[in-house]
């Protein structure tokens, strides 16, 4: 058997159902790095949800409000989470079923889910806000950057650039092609990235430099009692929040990499397919790991040395010229476009994300909720594309009623956060399900365990101080 895909493999995986496992679908894994990274993927496309609303705005607003004291919550937000997320795509794999529907496996249960699946109805209802608050942002970019029928960021030209914007995403996406989300996270995250930590390598060259007693400070462990709400909704959206790992198994089983290691037959072949494509899914979530990570450090630096001496912390439809200024204070007024361009940029990657995968999400629930057979393809695609066409508008008008793109997202990071504690009781209870073969590291077991403890903790915290209940 080969270890690389022919050209017509792929091409015939492109008219398959990637929910469905069958034994003439099943290709060997790569065995090289370089192989394994032909086949990366999955992690850009999360890399691009995240990126957007998580680092541009949420930490930037930390870093400005708190200066370098909440650095090491940077590092542990990012860290700890991505332990959480490969082990519930391996088990996607291996048994070929989304995340929704490993949730509806534990109990308390009804015949139409578990509790968990209505506590993520609950979340993305929640998650509207923060989805119209990505919107708002790249909408606020390019308003500042051409007006329409009114001055920057007045309703009138906001307004028009949000239909434009949401017209150009939903084209886009209707087609729900896997390919094209990928084609479309690459390019924005890779751009942007290079940007962004390259400015903020560069600030000790500039009046705002840091220096490395900042750096220390900021790997105090302290958390100041008026950055509280901040940190906790820092955590539910940097590096990846409780969504993003939801949403990461369906991107693993469009990829291909659980139709590739073909149905379980019990078989010495099957076992050895699914370690080689587990093993590229672990690369895929590790580079993504990797990009979230230098993104999150490099926004809450340059917020924290160049926003937080100057007392500007975002919020509002101003949050973007406020924003704006870490790049115009420190390279001067021509940066400006500079940032405009590469924030509309990953905030569009972000919804062109978004766009591609909830209503993904909301098809299979109705499908878990017995309104439709999941499996009835045609019927499946359907619903998709009118998800796809809906769903954003409900964002987009979210946003221009509220207007006010920090406070939307930071109330999606809150229930993230929440839904994180659900998502690592799953994951445990599915590890039950997978060969003891899979599962015998005890290195990705301690990581998987210290994890899991860590979500829990600020899970639980999150929602104590959303009812009030204060801690120490």
């Amino acid at each position: 058997m080969t270890t690389e895909l022919t050209t017509a493999e792929r091409d015939h995986a492109k008219v398959v159902d990637p929910y469905e496992l069958r034994p003439e679908d099943a290709v060997a894994a790569p065995t090289t790095f370089r192989g394994r990274f032909r086949y990366l993927g999955p992690g850009l496309i999360l890399s691009a949800a995240v990126v957007g609303s998580g680092e541009l705005i949420t930490t930037t607003a930390l870093g400005a409000q708190a200066g370098f004291v909440l650095l090491w919550l940077v590092i542990v937000s990012t860290a700890v989470k991505v332990w959480v997320q490969m082990e519930l795509a391996q088990w996607s794999i291996l048994t070929g079923k989304t995340a929704l529907e490993g949730y509806g496996q534990v109990g308390p249960k009804t015949r139409r889910g578990s509790w968990i699946n209505f506590l993520w109805i609950l979340m993305d209802f929640a998650k509207i806000l923060q989805r119209g608050g990505i919107i708002g942002g790249a909408v606020a970019c390019i308003s500042i950057m051409f007006p329409v029928m009114s001055g920057p960021l007045e309703t009138p030209s906001l307004t028009f650039w949000t239909v434009i914007v949401m017209a150009s995403v939903i084209t886009m996406m209707v087609s729900g092609k896997y390919s094209i989300v990928e084609r479309a996270a690459f390019v924005s995250v890779v751009v942007f990235t290079i940007v962004t930590v390259a400015l903020a390598l560069g600030l000790p060259l500039t009046s705002f430099g840091y220096d490395g007693g900042d750096l220390a400070t900021g790997l105090s462990f302290a958390l100041p009692a008026g950055a509280i709400g901040f940190a906790i909704a820092m955590f539910g959206l940097t590096g990846v929040g409780s969504d993003e790992m939801t949403t990461y198994t369906y991107w693993c089983l469009e990829k291909g990499y659980a139709r590739w290691t073909g149905p379980q037959d019990g078989t010495p072949e099957r076992a050895e397919r699914a370690e080689g494509w587990i093993k590229v899914m672990r690369l895929d979530a590790l580079v993504s790991w990797i990009i979230c990570t230098l993104c999150t450090l490099s926004f809450y630096i340059i917020g924290a040395a160049v926003l937080h001496p100057q007392n500007l912390v975002p919020k509002g439809n101003d949050m973007i010229v406020t924003l704006s200024r870490m790049y115009t204070d420190t390279m001067g007024g021509w940066a400006h476009w500079v940032f405009l361009i590469g924030a509309f940029a990953v905030l569009y990657s972000t919804l062109v994300a978004s766009t591609a995968s909830v209503p993904r999400l909301w098809t299979n629930t109705l499908g878990i909720l017995g309104v439709f057979d999941w499996k009835d393809v045609a019927k499946r695609k359907r619903i998709i594309s009118i998800l796809t066409v809906v769903m954003p508008i409900i964002w987009a008008a979210s946003f221009l009623v509220i207007k006010s793109p920090v406070i939307m997202v930071q109330i999606g990071g809150v229930a993230s956060g929440v839904f994180l504690v659900a998502v690592v009781i799953a994951v445990w209870h599915l590890r039950r399900q997978v060969d003891r073969r899979f599962r015998a590291s005890n290195f990705w077991t301690v990581a998987l365990v210290f994890s899991s403890f860590s979500v829990l903790f600020i899970g639980v915290y999150s929602v104590l101080t959303v009812f009030g209940v204060e801690i120490g």
